[in-house]
């Protein structure tokens, strides 16, 4: 699930209609729009860079909304609108001492807060975070701080909204035993060709199945409390600000919903501590930094702290597991469904990202010990 913003430059992945100015003028309150064109890397949403001959406000973002994965848009623009204001108000009632921005939903000029053109797409703009930029992989440990200080962040000035005020978007995401009976259906349906890397995928799930509950047993008993979670916070979704690069927004809050905020801590972890990427088939090289790891830490945990339970510390590092184990999970079953879900360049593609994850999580495992005694050393 990402939608990824770059302002340093734009692709252009996806034809605008050719009614793009008009779509951009339903949402331009003030100004003529001079510009529209493709913007950053997204995968779900098509999204667009709108340009206004207006000295206050020059950009904004237009997206059309992806209806297949958000089957209920107007529940995102409801969701967004109830946590962006509170978060407005948090702000104004709370200056911090440095700069910080929420996306602003923009509204149309009948002031709604979305658009259906004649094909009956769904379209929604949003304000554009001037002077910022996003990376791909993570530079040093100040930068790591960094990351973590923005989910921190936005975990603090949404931790008094009550969960039950925003709508559940995406059931089952982000929901490992979920995924592990996805998995466990697709396995008994296919006969998956026998190979060193399949058999490896097999035992490493099979040795990890009771693993797969433990934040969900966790929040069952009372132990996690229910909070809301931006739900995909990669590093590429963290905003830099070109001149300080502080940080200075978390973009991409359509998975913005109720859930654990350790998937959140598990996820930034998870994308941000392994330098080798994703993408990489030289498993060798895969290892979870734990320099990285504690400045995440440091950054997230300077903000967090204002909310966070004894409990929430005890299972930082479970979350850090499970998340590399519940997205290696996600890849091998969508293998073994022939890729149905994830975009792939050829048919092993999704194995050897399984892969990947799950030599991640068998870094993170060999070192616990350490892990743990960074968290400990916070609190």
């Amino acid at each position: 699930m990402t939608e990824e913003f770059n302002t340093q430059g734009a692709e252009n992945l996806v034809a605008m209609p050719s009614a793009g100015a008009a779509i951009a003028n339903q949402f331009a309150q003030s100004g003529k729009v001079i510009g529209v064109k493709a913007f950053g890397s997204g995968n779900i949403n098509d999204t667009f860079l709108v340009t206004l001959d207006c000295l206050e406000e020059q950009n904004f973002v237009l997206q059309r909304i992806n209806t297949q994965v958000f089957r209920q848009p107007q529940l995102i623009m409801q969701n967004m609108r109830t946590f962006t204001e509170h978060i407005h108000k948090r702000l104004q009632h709370t200056p911090l001492n440095r700069r910080w921005e929420v996306p602003r939903v923009l509204l149309t000029k009948d002031a709604q807060d979305h658009w259906r053109d004649a094909d009956g797409s769904f379209w929604r703009a949003i304000s554009f975070i001037e002077g910022s930029q996003c990376f791909d992989t993570m530079r040093d440990r100040t930068q790591a701080k960094e990351i973590g200080y923005a989910l921190g962040m936005f975990h603090n000035l949404i931790s008094d909204l009550p969960p039950e005020k925003l709508a559940d978007t995406l059931e089952g995401f982000h929901i490992t035993p979920l995924y592990l009976q996805h998995y466990e259906e697709v396995l008994a349906k296919t006969r998956a060709c026998q190979s060193a890397e399949v058999n490896y995928c097999l035992q490493f799930v099979s040795d990890r199945q009771t693993f797969a509950h433990i934040l969900e047993n966790a929040k069952s008993e009372g132990k996690l409390p229910l909070r809301l979670m931006h739900g995909d916070p990669k590093i590429n979704n963290v905003m830099f600000d070109t001149a300080t690069q502080q940080a200075v927004s978390v973009i991409d809050l359509d998975t913005v919903k109720p859930g654990l905020v350790h998937y959140d801590i598990g996820d930034c972890l998870r994308s941000g501590c392994n330098p080798a990427g994703e993408e990489t088939e030289n498993w060798e090289s895969i290892y979870f930094d734990t320099d990285l790891c504690q400045g995440i830490l440091k950054g997230y945990l300077s903000v967090a702290k204002a909310f966070l339970t004894e409990n929430d510390y005890a299972y930082i590092y479970d979350a850090i597991r499970l998340i590399s184990f519940e997205l290696g999970l996600r890849f091998f079953a969508d293998y073994l469904a022939e890729n149905v879900y994830f975009k792939v360049k050829h048919p092993e593609h999704n194995l050897a990202r399984a892969i990947v994850q799950f030599k991640l999580t068998e870094s993170i495992e060999s070192q616990e010990t350490q892990i743990r005694n960074i968290i400990k050393d916070m609190k």
